[in-house]
């Protein structure tokens, strides 16, 4: 079954490129991004991965952890990762989860449960549907899910932008508008009545409608 907003992330143990895991050990107190890959050597996938790696000194700053994944042994990501090297200008610096019996996949949604046999034998297109971005938070629960086909790169700053308003948001009772980023107005959440809402900003906020209350980016 597909996994929600709010659901538990299933933990699991797997062999990775640093070595085997378990998932929720793995995790501990961080929040972290899992992105899966439906086969080694794809040129779209290369391409998130060098990306990812040098990126992920946003990510440490923010104490997220990232994971990703491919339905294809570890050994295999070993020898795709000097290419990811080669022409992207950055290897992986994170655990790649070897797959290959699909039971991760299952687990998160993106295979049916029937799929079984030799990961070599399946094509990038047999596995398309393993083409998502999990963020998941020290809770252990989904707080993003993100679904790209094959052929449309993902864009790991917006992953950065959802992580600034999700870690915002969880301390703070507010939400972020379209196209927010870090230091702009906020929305003191729906959820807060009038009167909270005075104790919590007592500097009052602008109100274009009554449902709309638009305050500074709590510090």
């Amino acid at each position: 079954m597909a996994l929600s907003i709010g659901d538990t992330a299933p933990d699991f143990e797997a062999e990775t490129t640093h070595g085997k895991i378990k998932f929720h050990e793995w995790l501990g107190d961080s929040w972290a991004v899992l992105f899966s890959h439906p086969k080694d050597f794809t040129p779209v996938c290369t391409t998130e991965l060098g990306y990812m790696a040098k990126i992920k000194p946003e990510f440490d700053r923010r104490g997220v952890k990232i994971i990703g994944l491919s339905v294809d042994p570890v050994d295999k990501h070993g020898q795709w990762a000097d290419d990811i090297k080669e022409t992207q200008g950055f290897a992986p610096n994170y655990p790649m989860i070897g797959d290959t019996d699909f039971a991760v996949s299952k687990a998160y949604g993106m295979l049916p449960a029937a799929v079984s046999g030799d990961p070599a034998k399946r094509t990038a297109a047999d596995n398309q549907t393993v083409r998502n971005v999990f963020i998941i938070g020290p809770d252990k629960k989904i707080k993003l899910v993100l679904v790209y086909p094959m052929t449309v790169g993902r864009n790991f700053d917006e992953v950065l932008r959802v992580i600034d308003s999700l870690q915002l948001t969880a301390k703070h009772k507010v939400a972020t508008p379209a196209q927010w980023k870090q230091g702009d107005d906020v929305i003191i959440a729906g959820s807060v009545n009038e009167e909270d809402a005075k104790k919590l900003f007592p500097q009052g906020w602008k109100s274009p409608k009554p449902y709309i209350r638009i305050v500074p980016q709590p510090r």
